[in-house]
């Protein structure tokens, strides 16, 4: 065998050599490639040129992952691997590594400033996820129709009626299709002989899913007649419910009881849509009749191509004309008076529109105060940390290395903020959404993940935010000067400054939410404050639906018997029944006239009301004049002529409208029912309609008398107070499904919840600002705390210095608590500017006081000035008695 010249090894292959020179670390290349070429001549010389050219390959392939994964770490990390420190790598990450771990140990060690700062901004990006969550699908997300942006809804929704729908079919200019709907809940009979259910639903014209653009999952939707009389009835369902029923293909064709009559289901809508809101779980097509008045409908439509749903004046302008030759309308109700049309997404948000921006702004102002906050404890850090910093930058630390460690300290805090606001969201989002008054949408909203997403851009964007302000205190700064000013105690002024930028800054963020919540306490007092003509307290309502198939009589007997059976039941004092309670809205209005008066006119649109003959006592309504309903007024039969008297008690709005300066028992009535009627009793005014309306004629029928009643009713129930009121509840809905199981209960409530309900969405925006405006003044008093003690623990040498030559400590502490007042003052007079910004968005909730309210505005600089003097008392209190010997000796 020869004997291997390693003196003079053949030289490398050039492929496996290339391969090896790109993967070896620089470093360790020549030396490497020295070893193998010696190994390779050994190879070489004992078993031939190709197996030595075998085993550099082999060597080649097996180590090329673990030679990539070397090289990665140390170029682009600039850490080197622990078997190896021949040479750095790159720097491109080393010093954020480096910086990082740093920042973690600083955190560690200074645990209670690490965990104010990650609470503080915690609890704004939090908050600000949540409502972000709540509001994201109702204002940002597309809506679950085609044609969204070409839809509108004609004016005075809920006043149309099927004879004007169908005069108007098809020749309303400007749209392609319109189509009418109206709220029509009804009673689902379940198979096989089980219980009832009360659906919210939707009674629509055909038209309704192609003027939207929605296609059914399952089946088809309405067609061209489906409304016509002597149609199939048929109805679609909601995905939702198709999902009760079994979630099955072959319900398509089945036939459900609905309302008592059986209807065919035709269609299932796809998971996601609703219209117009989540709560309806399906939509019926009832026949039309052409000479029907019951102006219940809203027509909502899709325009022509290229035009604009905000851009229909002319078209309006020759509807109106239209409908003034064809109609005759009264002044409450004229269509042909300022028509517009309103696009789809507004006019599905209404009032939920502003509640929903509005609390938008505030927690956005509540994350800007969190930043400030965190801002002021980062600048007291680096205050607190000059020396280290003047010594560092001496040592050859440039700014931008030392604004890199607050960079990355500030990351690590938002990080930290980020998993703590998303879990405060998720924890606090059911919450939120009750709190809003977004009506079906808080129980259909559901937490989205996204939020977390959410939080952590926020969290990312804050901290960014907050870092800028000890940045530029370190750039602006002379870092040696500052460890002679450290050593002597001297008073860091930049800093100073900045720190009482930052809370003015808190403050007139602070005085923006606590106004707004001022103005809002202002204008829910004085919705309370007017008299609904009603006594709310103490009062349970049980609202009960029939089917529309049973006739007026059997509902009015099966009523009869339930208010006994009720009027049985332990605490009840009085039952009565109401075809439509106060403080529900408007509506069931017909025109009316004084005999002998208006001869061939249309008479005044007025509310009616049909009633039981204890609703009055039952509702507290005060007797003005006349009487009341007693058994002196019978009940007709269908075979009573209609020139059969009625009896009717009217309010006082309708005799100062009538009869004004006359008395006016006996006089007569006509409209209405088409039957003489004649006043028997006069009570105060009761606020029919909504809380803020005008008083306005009503008048009331007896049931019985009134042809009429209808489908739906409620049931008042007199206890002591609220409590027995909401305790009487269970008991009155055991007792409908015990007396009559056909019928259907739509809800239970107290009138004092009727009440909160008529006071509208103020109240639960007032209560949430009033939320939010405490954690501002919270977030303002930490804030104010921080700089204050900061500003007493920078001056503790020359407090200590005074002292001692005879100043007195109260002098000290008014000095320290003059300042925070100070600082608290500017921040409300700056406040006091931005306020009017966010008043406006808070107009449509304002009633009896204007955006710029004086006494509200003074409410809230008050308190905040009452909450800064408390937060600067306490380092003032700390600074006034601090032993002067004491703080010498450390300086």
């Amino acid at each position: 065998m020869p004997v291997p010249d390693v003196r003079h090894p053949p030289p490398l292959p050039r492929l496996p050599l290339a391969i090896l020179r790109a993967l070896l670390p620089r470093a360790e290349r020549d030396e490497v490639l020295a070893d193998l070429a010696t190994e390779y001549g050994e190879h070489a010389a004992a078993g031939g040129q190709p197996a030595a050219s075998r085993w550099l390959w082999r060597q080649a392939l097996r180590s090329a992952p673990a030679l990539l994964g070397w090289t990665w770490w140390r170029e682009w990390t600039g850490f080197e691997p622990r078997a190896n420190a021949y040479r750095p790598g790159g720097p491109m990450l080393k010093s954020w590594i480096s910086d990082a771990r740093f920042a973690a140990r600083r955190l560690r060690t200074r645990r209670a400033y690490t965990l104010l700062a990650v609470l503080t901004l915690a609890l704004g990006i939090g908050g600000s996820a949540a409502v972000f969550g709540v509001a994201r699908p109702l204002l940002f997300d597309p809506l679950p129709y085609a044609h969204a942006d070409e839809v509108g809804t004609l004016w005075m929704g809920g006043w149309w009626t099927e004879e004007e729908f169908l005069f108007l079919r098809g020749k309303i200019p400007g749209f392609r299709q319109v189509a009418a709907h109206r709220p029509s809940d009804v009673i689902l009979r379940g198979e096989d002989g089980g219980p009832t259910r009360l659906l919210p639903a939707r009674q629509t014209s055909w038209e309704l899913f192609d003027v939207l653009g929605a296609r059914p999952m399952l089946g088809r939707g309405f067609r061209e007649g489906d409304d016509a009389q002597g149609a199939e009835p048929v109805v679609v369902l909601s995905y939702g419910l198709w999902q009760e029923l079994g979630g099955q293909p072959s319900v398509i064709g089945k036939r459900l009881t609905i309302d008592g009559a059986p209807r065919t289901v035709i269609g299932v809508m796809p998971r996601g849509f609703w219209f117009p809101d989540p709560a309806v779980r399906l939509w019926h097509a009832r026949p039309l009749n052409p000479q029907g008045r019951n102006g219940s409908y809203s027509l909502t439509g899709r325009t022509l191509p290229g035009v604009r749903v905000d851009a229909m004046q002319p078209q309006l302008a020759s509807l109106a004309k239209t409908l003034a030759g064809r109609f005759q309308y009264s002044t409450a109700g004229d269509k042909t008076k300022d028509p517009a049309v309103t696009p789809l997404r507004q006019e599905l948000l209404g009032s939920m529109r502003p509640a929903l921006l509005a609390t938008l702004v505030v927690m956005g102002l509540i994350l800007l105060i969190a930043c400030a906050n965190v801002a002021a404890l980062m600048l007291g850090q680096v205050e607190g940390r000059s020396s280290e910093l003047a010594v560092r930058s001496a040592l050859g630390a440039n700014r931008g290395r030392l604004t890199q460690q607050l960079v990355v300290e500030a990351l690590l805090v938002g990080v930290l903020a980020a998993v703590v606001g998303g879990a405060l969201a998720a924890l606090g989002f059911r919450l939120l959404a009750g709190a809003l008054p977004i009506g079906a949408w808080a129980e259909s909203a559901r937490f989205d993940w996204t939020m977390f997403v959410a939080a952590l851009v926020l969290a990312l964007a804050a901290v960014l935010l907050v870092v800028l302000v000890p940045s530029i205190s370190l750039w602006r700064g002379d870092l040696r000067a500052r460890m002679g000013s450290a050593r002597t105690g001297g008073i860091q002024g930049r800093g100073g400054r900045l720190e009482g930028a930052l809370v003015v800054t808190e403050v007139a963020l602070a005085m923006l939410i606590a106004s707004g919540a001022a103005l809002l306490v202002r204008s829910v007092s004085n919705l309370y404050a007017i008299d609904p003509g009603i006594r709310t307290e103490g009062l349970a309502v049980v609202d009960v639906m029939s089917n529309r198939s049973l006739g007026a009589g059997p509902r009015r007997q099966t009523l009869d018997e339930i208010s006994r059976a009720m009027a049985a039941l332990p605490g009840v004092r009085a039952v009565g029944v109401a075809m439509k309670l106060p403080l529900r809205g408007q509506g069931d209005s017909f025109p009316l006239s004084v005999e002998g008066r208006d001869a061939g006119g249309q008479g005044t649109n007025t509310y009616f009301r049909i009633v039981t003959p204890n609703y009055f006592e039952t509702m507290g309504i005060r007797l003005r004049d006349g009487r009341l309903f007693d058994n002196t007024d019978r009940i007709f039969t269908d075979a009573d002529s209609v020139d059969v008297v009625m009896s009717i008690v009217v309010n006082e709005a309708l005799v100062k409208k009538h009869f004004p300066g006359e008395n006016p028992i006996g006089r007569r009535l006509v409209g209405g029912f088409g039957a003489p009627q004649r006043i028997v009793g006069v009570v105060s005014n009761v606020a029919e309609g909504n809380l803020t309306d005008d008083d306005e004629a009503t008048v009331y029928y007896l049931a019985g008398q009134a042809p009429i009643f209808g489908a739906s009713a409620s049931l008042v129930l007199r206890t002591a107070d609220d409590a027995s009121a909401e305790a009487v509840l269970d008991d009155a809905r055991r007792t409908v499904t015990t007396v009559a199981p056909e019928f259907a209960v739509q809800g239970t409530t107290t009138m004092s919840r009727v009440l909160d309900a008529a006071v509208g969405p103020a109240r639960q925006v007032m209560s949430l600002l009033a939320l939010l405006s405490s954690l501002a003044l919270v977030l303002g008093a930490v804030g104010i705390y921080g700089v204050i003690a900061h500003f007493a623990a920078r001056r503790k040498r020359d407090w200590a210095i005074k002292v001692t030559l005879g100043l007195m400590p109260r002098r000290v502490i008014g000095s320290i608590v003059g300042q925070g007042a100070a600082l608290v003052g500017v921040g409300v007079t700056i406040g006091l500017v931005g306020t009017a910004a966010l008043a406006r968005l808070l107009a449509t909730f304002l009633f009896g006081v204007g955006t710029l309210d004086p006494i509200a505005f003074a409410a809230a600089g008050v308190a905040l000035l009452l909450v800064g003097l408390a937060a600067a008392l306490i380092p003032a209190w700390r600074a006034g008695m601090l032993n002067p010997s004491v703080v010498l000796r450390e300086q």
